[in-house]
């Protein structure tokens, strides 16, 4: 058992979380790479296409010119900077929380519905649950589980913070 963080887990458990922690951080940095090498991207026609229950304020984002720009940008920032910190195990609560974040409004903005059509095709046929919730349960669960102290930067930089020990 490993009781760096705090928790003890076993070394499967601790590197099946490592492993989830890292693909789940690959994936959100990934999506931010891609927008950032995409000059011309921008979240504009998700945001007028969504019909979930935020649907009168993502589309009020949208077509509000700075708003829009500020939008685009913590997307595509905010995407690329918490897939790093999972990968990296730094700061590793702060990637959870933003990742959570993003991921509730993903969710909200294009939730799976009886009878709504998207512009966009989603992946499969959902009906209330779709990747962005369970990949925002799957972060939630995470940050409850922290690995960074052990397998991460967190385990270098953050050595004396109690913030990572449960008590």
């Amino acid at each position: 058992m490993n009781k760096g963080s705090g928790y003890a887990y076993t070394n499967g458990q601790l590197s099946w979380l490592v492993v989830l922690r890292i693909l789940i951080g690959w994936f959100f940095l990934y999506e931010g790479l891609a927008k950032i090498l995409s000059p011309n991207w921008t979240s504009y026609g998700y945001l007028m296409d969504s019909k979930g229950i935020l649907s009168p304020l993502f589309t009020m984002i949208a077509e509000n010119p700075t708003m829009m720009g500020v939008t685009d940008f913590i997307n595509i920032y905010g995407l690329t900077i918490i897939g790093l910190l999972l990968i990296l195990g730094l700061f590793e609560r702060v990637g959870y929380l933003g990742a959570a974040i993003l991921l509730l409004l993903y969710y909200l903005s294009h939730p799976p519905m009886l009878n709504v059509e998207y512009m966009l095709p989603s992946e499969g046929t959902t009906l209330w649950v779709n990747k962005n919730l369970v990949m925002l349960v799957t972060v939630v669960v995470l940050y409850f589980f922290p690995t960074s102290k052990i397998i991460g930067l967190d385990r270098a930089f953050l050595k004396d913070r109690s913030s990572y020990v449960r008590k």
